[in-house]
């Protein structure tokens, strides 16, 4: 039989294999898939997470299920890493602190630069404390869609540090090739327990010890709202990873 538009079969076939893959390539860009990058990139399909600045009412991306290695992962073993976002918060960042020294754990916090500008004090108390601190931009835009002047003054003009998360996990092709126009590496995650949205201390910790694999990056917040969920829930996930023979490293950022 032949196409229903009257050509042979073999182009009819060719030429809806071809459209699937352009509709397959246009659909993707710009979705977040892998925890970390060198080059090329990053994340899961997001929702339309989070929003706007760093705020607990909106939704956060779909952590990728696929572990990822990358020169920001420098332990070996069965090692976790926990990341903070959107602090410092003066409230918030020293109970995360509190709960990662009383566990002898580190972890990276992804600050924001108006936020460190207005905290200097708590930026330098993360690192006295161990930790490291990467990039999550000025003020916690969509990337994606700003100009390329203010995509530029984001990335370039936040914390320094060899490692930047995008808000919200929003990236593509121009948001990654600024990232490494400035000399640094995209990080996501692995692991997304949505503490953001408080839905209760043992539902975080719940989906954090879920996830929980060796190489792991774990999601967390440190700032951008109400965080006592993210506090308790911290302390009984390092209590149980610990348990399990985890420890916990920081990224090389």
């Amino acid at each position: 039989m032949g196409s229903r538009f009257g050509l042979p079969i073999g182009l009819a076939v060719g030429a809806a294999v071809a459209i699937a893959c352009l509709h397959t390539a246009f659909a993707s860009e710009g979705q977040p898939a892998s925890a970390t990058e060198a080059a090329p990139r990053a994340a899961a399909t997001p929702t339309p997470v989070q929003a706007g600045k760093p705020t607990s009412a909106k939704p956060s991306p779909t952590a990728s299920a696929e572990p990822s290695a990358g020169p920001v992962k420098q332990a070996a073993g069965k090692v976790v890493y926990l990341t903070f976002d959107d602090g410092p918060d003066p409230h918030w960042t020293p109970q995360v602190l509190a709960v990662l020294q009383a566990h002898n754990a580190h972890g990276t916090f992804f600050m924001l630069a108006e936020h460190a500008n207005e905290h200097p004090d708590l930026v330098d108390q993360v690192r006295a404390a161990g930790n490291s601190i990467g990039n999550h931009s000025v003020s916690h835009p969509q990337l994606p869609k700003l100009s390329p002047a203010q995509l530029h003054h984001q990335v370039a003009d936040g914390v320094r540090s060899k490692c930047f998360r995008p808000p919200y996990g929003a990236t593509n092709a121009a948001v990654r090739a600024e990232i490494r126009r400035d000399g640094m590496q995209q990080v996501l995650w692995d692991v997304d327990p949505q503490d953001w949205a408080r839905p209760g201390t043992a539902t975080i910790v719940q989906r954090a010890l879920a996830g929980a694999h060796p190489g792991a990056i774990i999601l967390m917040h440190d700032g951008g709202g109400n965080r006592v969920q993210t506090v308790a829930a911290l302390d009984q996930v390092l209590t149980t990873l610990s348990a399990r023979g985890y420890t916990f490293a920081t990224l090389s950022c």
